[in-house]
This record gives C-alpha cells, structure tokens and sequence, in this order.
C-alpha cells in the first residue's frame, strides 16, 4: 500500500466548521517550461497540463505560480550589469508567457483556467484579486498566476507562499528542476548529501537548506503552512505530490 501524508483528505474545514474541497498551491518553476532550454517546450508543458488536469478531475483546487527562469532571471541579469529591479521586471513578464502557455495546454484538456498577474495587463490576464481567485478554484477552474508578486527583489518560490496564504490553500507544493528534495546539502557539490523524508521550516533555516528562499521558509512556518518539495522530472510527479505519496521532502512547522 502506498504511503500518504496527512493532508491527502479531500475535504478540508473551514474556520465555521463546513467541509470544503482540498485546495492547493503548485509552484512550477520555470526551467521546467523551457526542458532546460530558452523559451517554451510544448510537449513539457502538455504534459504539465495533463497531470494538472488530472488532478482537478479528482476534485481537488489547484493553483498554479510559474517562474520565468526559462527566459530571465534577475540575479543573473544583475550580475552581467543590469538594473537589478529593471531585471527582476523582465523576469515578470517572462513569468506572464509560461502563464499563457500552460492557459492554452489546460483549455486544450478542456480545463476552464484563468491567468491572474500581480502586474496589470488586460488584455491577456485579470489582475490578481484573492477574493476573485478563490470564487475561480470553488467553481473547479485552475488559476495561474504571473508575475510574481508585482514587485523587484522577491523570488517566486515566496510568491507561492504568499498566495498560498491569501487563497487559504492547505498546502505549497514546490516542484523543483534537477532536485527531488530537500538535502543536507547540495548534492550536486557534496557527493555525502543525504536527502531528508521531512524536516521543520526552523531545522531548514537554521542548517542553511536552501532548495527554497529563505522567506517562503519563514512565512510557511510562521502560519503552520505544510510545504512539500519533490522534483519536477517524470511523467506523473506532480499527480503522486496532490495524491499524497511519499516523494521529495515533507517540511512541516513541528
């Protein structure tokens, strides 16, 4: 039998005590969009699209934040001499083309979805309004959001967080390119790296774990918001995530 997590449940209580759908915030990263080159690999983001819309056909709310690392990333551009905030707004907009993307891929799996971004551009996507986001995920449509949180300086694995927070998901599942966990340490530069089943936000922060920003680390803590980070390689990582199987790390505030 396979093992399950604790939040595998489908239904979930709310503060006045009524069940409601399990609801989930996905993070992709946005490598994964482009299968490890610049721009967008159809075939990677059909198969994103397919393992979401299995999911949803189970019932369960998915929300999805893309990165945009496929096409800039500004610490990178930083470091080559631009602007770091001109950089980080490049890297936004390129979050808004993986957001279409995966729009076309689900609307194709016959998935009602709807793109919100922190950065307003009406013609292709609504702004982001939490409220509005939610009412989405509550008549079963998936809700991408782009452009990071609007603003130059925070990464969008703290978006994922943030807006895990705001829509009242009951958990972030960080789906992560090249690493299938959380590890002691790199194991790309130290071969004794040992990959942990689970470990507390506190333990991350304090050994310097740093597969996810230090700030979504902090804020999951601080809210006792359950974060699972598992690798984005395979056909079917993100449906065994949703379902609950052991797979990458369970990190928890206790």
């Amino acid at each position: 039998m396979t093992n399950t997590v604790e939040w595998t449940a489908t239904a979930r209580t709310t503060i006045d005590g009524q069940p409601r759908t399990r609801r989930v915030v996905l993070k992709l990263s946005g490598e994964v969009f482009g299968g490890g080159a610049v721009g967008v690999d159809p075939n990677v983001v059909q198969s994103l699209a397919r393992q979401i819309a299995t999911v949803v056909r189970r019932g369960v709310q998915v929300a999805v934040v893309v990165g945009g690392g496929n096409f800039f990333r500004g610490a990178e551009l930083q470091r080559a001499g631009m602007d770091r905030a001109r950089a980080d707004y490049m890297g936004m907009l390129g979050t808004v083309m993986n957001c279409l993307a995966l729009q076309d891929f689900l609307e194709k799996e016959g998935i009602d979805t709807r793109v919100q971004t922190a950065i307003t551009m009406a013609q292709v996507a609504e702004p982001y309004i939490p409220r509005r986001s939610i009412r989405h995920l509550e008549k079963g449509r998936v809700v991408i959001f782009g452009a990071g949180a609007g603003m130059p300086y925070f990464s969008t694995d703290t978006v994922a967080a943030q807006r895990a927070l705001e829509i009242h998901a009951d958990t972030v599942l960080m789906s992560k390119n090249g690493v299938d966990g959380v590890y002691t340490a790199d194991p790309r530069v130290d071969p004794q790296a040992r990959k942990l089943d689970t470990v507390t936000f506190d333990e991350a922060l304090r050994r310097g774990l740093r597969v996810v920003d230090a700030a979504a680390f902090s804020l999951c803590m601080e809210n006792r918001l359950p974060m699972l980070v598992f690798g984005a390689e395979g056909e079917d990582t993100i449906i065994r995530a949703v379902s609950g199987e052991r797979i990458g790390t369970l990190i928890t505030a206790a």
